[in-house]
């Protein structure tokens, strides 16, 4: 094929972007082609082979990062359930999922933060479906990386960081002499993890967060692993490899200090693993917030009797696929009551 230059130009521009996007955003996208793979195959609606499978349809679902993962999991399990149904999802965060939804541009947003009283008044209906936190992160190759991990980083330092900038080198953050800058990481799109982490910062919204602005939960992890003296905050599945259950290369948890004694004790220390993760923000010990829950949000109660069997599917047997993607299960309590909301 022949290209003109300014084609080439364009298409060279393009090509080199292409190769700057991190491994988190890849995965991102290799989770969306599979899903699209699965649910269109050669283009053909496919057949149900399974006896009395009469759910046929699509549902489309567009927002938070935080859910993304396992919603593409659920997607991709269901669709397995019932082949004559397709599942669309994308991520673009919490402010996009809540927009989509409420503008019936898809069927589910996904959201990532509790739903306002402002946003209920313009017909926001949440599911809750699982549970999560955000933590924060700064770059595994960090000079003072055994000092951060023993003595953690109280409240008031994080304020420090992120809403004050009072503190500006790891000096300032850790009581010493160096003078090493402090470069601070923070989201640029409306979501609910900078809602979550603002808010665990004495009640801040987003908008008070100060730092340089990134775009997405793999565009802000990637920051982080790109500079030695990032920090920044993600969700927990951006922080840990889902299938090892470690952290992903690059990246490091700064462990909060949560009863400000200076040294983070065992009872805090429980970032080895996202098992460990799962059980502290299970077990209320690492804070709510920035541990929260999850949601599926609709214009209105759903009237949809496909989005109707997917969430009862999702708040049911899917729940067996929250574990395994990452995430913290709701308790029985809390699901039952989201399953008695659809009727």
């Amino acid at each position: 094929m022949n290209f003109s230059e300014n084609s080439k130009s364009i298409f060279n521009q393009k090509f080199f972007i292409m190769k700057k996007f991190s491994f988190a955003v890849l995965s991102v996208l290799i989770y969306t082609f599979s899903s699209l793979l699965f649910s269109c195959g050669s283009g053909q609606q496919q057949k149900s082979n399974i006896p009395g499978d009469t759910l046929s349809g699509s549902i489309s679902m567009s927002g938070a990062f935080a859910l993304y993962p396992v919603a593409v999991r659920w997607a991709e399990e269901f669709q397995k359930l019932h082949p004559n149904v397709r599942i669309d999802v994308s991520a673009g965060g919490a402010g996009k999922g809540m927009t989509d939804a409420l503008t019936r541009m898809v069927d589910l947003g996904m959201f990532s933060k509790g739903i306002s009283e402002e946003e209920k008044a313009k017909g926001a209906f949440g599911i809750a479906v699982t549970k999560d936190a955000v933590f924060p992160t700064f770059n595994a190759k960090n000079p003072y990386l055994k000092e951060i991990l023993t003595k953690g980083l109280t409240k008031q330092k994080f304020y420090d960081i992120f809403v004050d900038s009072k503190l500006k080198t790891w000096g300032q953050v850790l009581g010493g002499s160096q003078k090493d800058p402090l470069h601070v990481f923070v989201r640029s799109d409306a979501c609910g993890a900078a809602e979550m982490w603002a808010k665990y910062l004495n009640n801040q919204k987003q908008e008070n967060l100060q730092g340089t602005g990134i775009n997405g939960d793999p565009g802000i992890a990637d920051a982080v692993r790109k500079d030695i003296n990032g920090i920044g905050f993600n969700n927990l599945a951006f922080v840990y490899d889902i299938s090892t259950k470690t952290k992903y290369e690059g990246l490091e948890i700064i462990p909060i200090d949560i009863n400000e004694n200076g040294i983070v004790d065992p009872e805090e220390n429980f970032y080895g693993n996202s098992d460990s993760v799962i059980k502290a923000i299970k077990e209320g010990v690492y804070p709510s917030p920035p541990a929260r829950n999850l949601y599926f949000i609709s214009a209105g109660k759903p009237t949809n009797p496909l989005v109707i069997a997917f969430l009862n599917w999702v708040l049911s047997e899917g729940q067996k696929y929250v574990n395994e993607a990452g995430y913290v299960h709701l308790t029985d309590e809390a699901l039952k009551a989201e399953i008695d909301k659809l009727k």
